[in-house]
């Protein structure tokens, strides 16, 4: 008769176990990466300070995962949760920092105290 080890008998179980763990972690982790939505914005963005502006202030939004300003096209993409933002929250953030969002106009005051360059009526530059 062989000698059964308790602890060998204990091991299997105990690896199964692991395995199962491991299985549901990655599941789990595929299913958060796919909840993240993109959407482009029309801004009013003039030169690089405004891209360098808006990326850098959207990047705190709460749900933004990337951000990135085309100045020739004004557009700005956004990478983000939408369990946690939404396109109309990332608008009225746009507009807060001093820029139109699409149909959301800037905010006055922050509008105020861009740099001049940065102005829709600046000239092109």
């Amino acid at each position: 008769m062989k000698n059964l080890n308790p602890m060998r008998i204990i091991q299997k179980p105990i690896n199964l176990i692991m395995i199962i763990i491991c299985f549901s972690f990655v599941t789990a982790c595929g299913q958060t990466a796919k909840k993240v939505e993109e959407v482009k914005i029309k801004t009013s963005a003039m030169c690089g300070m405004c891209k360098e502006r808006i990326e850098k202030n959207m990047a705190f939004e709460k749900g933004v995962t990337a951000v990135s300003l085309d100045v020739e096209t004004k557009i700005v993409t956004i990478s983000y949760k939408p369990s946690k933002t939404n396109v109309e929250e990332l608008c009225k953030a746009i507009s807060k920092i001093g820029y139109d969002a699409n149909d959301v106009p800037a905010d006055k005051a922050a509008y105020e105290k861009l740099p001049s360059c940065c102005k829709k009526d600046a000239a092109a530059h």
